[in-house]
């Protein structure tokens, strides 16, 4: 007879999918929670019922996700995302102020997604939207489970080395905007009625006099407009990324450990002027 001894690694590795997938639960509840009870007071609030029950589901969602990737985040990343957090809503909030059809909220969410990994990206994305919903606009808040969409598919497209040439890049982002578009219409539709503010309610409402249906208007507006959105921040990002010493994006386990440049991103470093250092 044999046995096999469950080491301390493997029990440590058990516990960081058991907290992830934990995390994952509680935003995917989170999420069916807005969408089927249509809370409409959180537009107005996040500090009513539904906001504070929005706010603590992402939160602690984040946070396991966090502690379940924590062990391959380096100093640099943890150093990093209060910076991404706050280029996410800096930018954002200019755009929506401006009312251009796009959002431009998610740039720093696909910078820590490529340099540090799907976990790290989703973690920033979300307290993104916490931190914004809380301080300047409470629409910000439900969307948190868009941004966790975004970190995934920039994690993974990462690691697929979408970031290793910039015509990839703008590839990677038009996918993951149709599938955050999918994600995001039914609260745009059932919590804001369509009104979410900026350029992309107008869009709505042409879609409506159409004699499209609120979700269907609110869908077709997502298609057309994230596609474009994410394609253009994948693109500010690898060109980012290009201008970024060699040896600094290296600091990155995730980096090293899945190739995420390669000898490809040279042809992206001697294009934008800044060689590999």
């Amino acid at each position: 007879m044999s046995s096999t001894a469950t080491t301390p690694a493997d029990s440590k590795k058990t516990r960081n999918r058991i907290l992830v997938a934990a995390g994952t639960i509680i935003i995917v509840a989170t999420y069916l929670y807005l969408v089927v009870g249509q809370p409409t007071e959180i537009a107005e609030s996040s500090f009513s019922q539904a906001g504070l029950i929005a706010i603590a589901g992402y939160v602690i969602g984040a946070i396991l996700l966090a502690m379940g990737a924590i062990h391959r985040l380096p100093t640099a990343t943890v150093a990093m995302v209060p910076v991404a957090i706050a280029l996410n809503i800096v930018v954002g909030q200019l755009v929506s102020v401006i009312g251009i059809p796009v959002y431009m909220d998610s740039i720093g969410t696909v910078l820590v997604a490529a340099l540090a990994g799907p976990a790290a990206g989703v973690v920033t994305g979300i307290l993104t939207n916490v931190i914004w919903g809380l301080t300047l606009s409470p629409i910000a808040l439900p969307y948190a489970v868009v941004q966790v969409i975004i970190g995934v598919m920039a994690g993974y497209a990462a690691r697929l080395g979408m970031f290793r040439l910039f015509y990839l890049a703008p590839v990677a982002g038009a996918v993951t905007g149709l599938v955050a578009a999918v994600v995001s219409a039914p609260i745009s539709a059932f919590v804001f009625g369509g009104a979410t503010g900026g350029g992309t309610a107008a869009i709505v409402g042409a879609f409506q006099a159409m004699g499209n249906s609120l979700l269907a208007s609110t869908t077709l507006q997502g298609l057309l407009s994230d596609p474009l959105d994410k394609a253009i921040t994948f693109t500010i990002v690898v060109l980012i990324l290009a201008a970024l010493p060699s040896r600094f994006r290296q600091r990155f386990p995730f980096v090293r450990e899945h190739n995420v440049f390669g000898r490809k991103a040279q042809v992206v470093q001697h294009r934008t002027g800044n060689p590999e250092a």
